[in-house]
């Protein structure tokens, strides 16, 4: 057991808890927001919900809605990301600037705002992903070491990604 287990488990403790909490998926959302900052760590925390009967994404979630504003929906735009994270399910990881602005349009943004890499986990239900959360931090941040606690709070985050689809 190393020195991060207790918090780590305190915060999926308070996930789960969020989970019975009215107001969802706010409620939910705002608990993977503060938990995942807390033992993860994020400058930038965003939640996109995938529609697929209508190929779109939308942000739902954001901490910084000035910058990275919730709503709309964009259609699915199918790239190597896209297909890496959401059709197979697997993490991403951007350790630079150079990897962000080689997968994200608006890397210019993400760079004012001190984000230089970048964790993506796919929120998957039923074999399919279903959304991602997006941390995104200093250069170097996130490594292999975080992909297992933040698939683990990815997991949590379902049953809030499956209520927005279903009010669609």
């Amino acid at each position: 057991m190393t020195d991060a287990t207790p918090t780590a488990m305190g915060a999926l403790a308070s996930v789960v808890a969020a989970t019975a909490a009215p107001g969802q998926p706010q409620a939910l959302f705002a608990a993977l927001d503060q938990a995942m900052g807390a033992t993860i760590g994020h400058k930038l925390f965003t939640i996109l919900v995938i529609h697929p009967g209508a190929k779109e994404s939308q942000r739902y979630y954001s901490n910084m809605p000035d910058s990275y504003p919730i709503g709309g929906r964009k259609p699915i735009n199918p790239t190597h990301w896209f297909n890496t994270v959401l059709g197979e399910g697997v993490p991403y990881i951007g350790y630079n600037y150079a990897d962000i602005s080689d997968v994200f349009y608006d890397h210019e943004l993400i760079r004012s705002l001190g984000c230089e890499s970048v964790l993506n986990v796919p929120v998957r239900w039923n074999g399919t992903s279903i959304g991602t959360i997006n941390l995104l931090h200093e250069r170097g941040w996130y490594g292999r070491g975080q992909v297992a606690l933040a698939q683990h709070f990815a997991a949590l985050a379902v049953p809030g990604v499956l209520k927005v689809i279903a009010e669609g």
